[in-house]
């Protein structure tokens, strides 16, 4: 499967298989997102791995998640951020924040691309509540959390979403 395939196959994926995602099939994913760019190659971007059902339990009773089917994934990645590792610049209008926010989502679509390579579904979520997970994970409270990736074995098969043709997203 080539790059072009890969991008045309992925879906948002909402319903999953009771299986879980072995371990080395997880490092594939993380790997897929450590070589993403980063500006000044800072790599600010930190992954949260949530498999097992304790920890499960605990986000629900924290009541993280506003949509339940992110509890029924074999796998969710809480997608992280820390704007403090940025460095400060007058050369640009730039705050830390857009770039952290910048760099997580080009990683995080290199992660997603590689689980629709390898079989798996996924779905962006950003309707969560990040102070929940943060107190519930113990994650620093200077970190970003824009959007969590709940992956797993499909259990549903989609029907892709239109998109917009190309003359109303290109700005002449």
């Amino acid at each position: 499967m080539n790059v072009k395939e890969t991008i045309n196959l992925r879906k948002s994926v909402r319903k999953y298989q009771d299986k879980q995602i072995p371990e080395e099939i997880i490092d594939e994913l993380l790997n897929a997102a450590r070589k993403a760019p980063s500006a000044k190659n800072v790599q600010s971007h930190r992954y949260f791995i949530v498999k097992d059902k304790e920890t499960k339990d605990k986000l629900i009773k924290y009541g993280a998640f506003k949509q339940p089917f992110v509890n029924d994934a074999p796998l969710i990645i809480i997608c992280c951020a820390d704007p403090a590792q940025y460095p400060k610049s007058a050369d640009v209008d730039e705050s830390p924040e857009n770039y952290a926010y910048i760099d997580l989502s080009i990683a995080a679509s290199f992660l997603v691309l590689r689980a629709t390579e390898l079989g798996l579904g996924t779905v962006f979520v950003a309707w969560i509540y990040r102070d929940k997970i943060k107190e519930a994970l113990k994650i620093p409270k200077n970190y970003i959390i824009p959007f969590i990736i709940p992956v797993g074995y499909p259990a549903e098969d989609p029907i892709a979403k239109p998109r917009k043709d190309l003359d109303e997203i290109i700005i002449h």
